[in-house]
């Protein structure tokens, strides 16, 4: 099988995830389908998730501290 070079955005990942998660959850691979499955969906998972951390990452705020503009994390408000 070849490994895609092109490069994919959080939903495309997200979207492949959901496919290989339906698959498997189907239960009609063999179990070597099943692992290869598996390990590309552990990938994806692992790609969606440096995707948020990235975001994260970018999300700052920036407050007006008197005269002194500084940046912070964001920082979500829990309800």
């Amino acid at each position: 099988m070849e490994e895609k070079k092109e490069e994919l955005n959080f939903e495309e990942a997200m979207k492949q995830l959901e496919e290989i998660a339906n698959v498997l959850e189907n239960g009609n691979l063999s179990l070597d389908e099943s692992v290869n499955k598996f390990e590309e969906g552990m990938k994806l998972s692992k790609k969606c998730n440096d995707f948020l951390d990235q975001a994260e990452k970018k999300i700052t705020m920036l407050i007006n501290d008197g005269e002194e503009i500084k940046e912070e994390n964001f920082v979500p408000k829990a309800d």
